[in-house]
């Protein structure tokens, strides 16, 4: 089996820099063929004569395309070890449409201070989260990612910051306690 990654351009610099970061798990846990096409610019993988699980072309492929959006490598790297864990993309177009300085400061609603609501709303959902422009990344468990959404819609959505945060708090507890 055979998939090609298509790379943006503004990600070229951290794949050089991170290549064998990338190609070492791949190779040795997924036991894949992987190349970087220079002049398509995709990075291909292919199964080798050793690869034992099916799964694993798909695993690599998820693993290549968090890095491509911008997910710290070690982060990737959770979804080669875990089977649990998904990437979800969506725009603040799809939960609202907002123009100019309104798209501004829903992004910035998101970020919050010096990233802070970003990171606690990370940290209590136990996702990661990648705000590139309108559109947001999220990588983590389904359900993880279900709360996550929810408050970064809110959010776009215009409540205030520690209103959505405490909500995403009781919901978070209350999952962890059904586990």
């Amino acid at each position: 089996e055979f998939r090609k990654i298509p790379i943006p351009p503004h990600r070229y610099t951290p794949l050089k820099e991170s290549w064998m970061k990338l190609y070492t798990p791949i190779v040795e846990q997924l036991k894949l063929q992987v190349r970087f096409n220079v002049k398509t610019r995709n990075v291909e993988l292919k199964t080798s004569p050793e690869t034992d699980d099916i799964g694993s072309i798909q695993k690599a492929a998820d693993f290549i395309r968090a890095f491509t959006l911008g997910f710290d490598i070690d982060d990737c790297l959770a979804l080669v070890r875990l089977d649990d864990l998904f990437l979800e993309t969506f725009e603040i177009a799809d939960v609202k449409t907002l123009k100019g300085d309104h798209l501004a400061r829903a992004i910035g609603r998101i970020a919050g201070k010096g990233g802070r609501t970003k990171f606690t709303i990370e940290n209590v959902t136990k996702t990661r989260i990648v705000l590139a422009d309108s559109k947001i990344h999220i990588l983590g468990s389904f359900q993880n990612m279900r709360i996550a959404r929810t408050a970064i819609c809110n959010l776009i959505l215009g409540s205030p910051p520690a209103k959505g945060i405490r909500k995403m708090r009781t919901v978070a507890s209350r999952m962890s306690e059904r586990f």
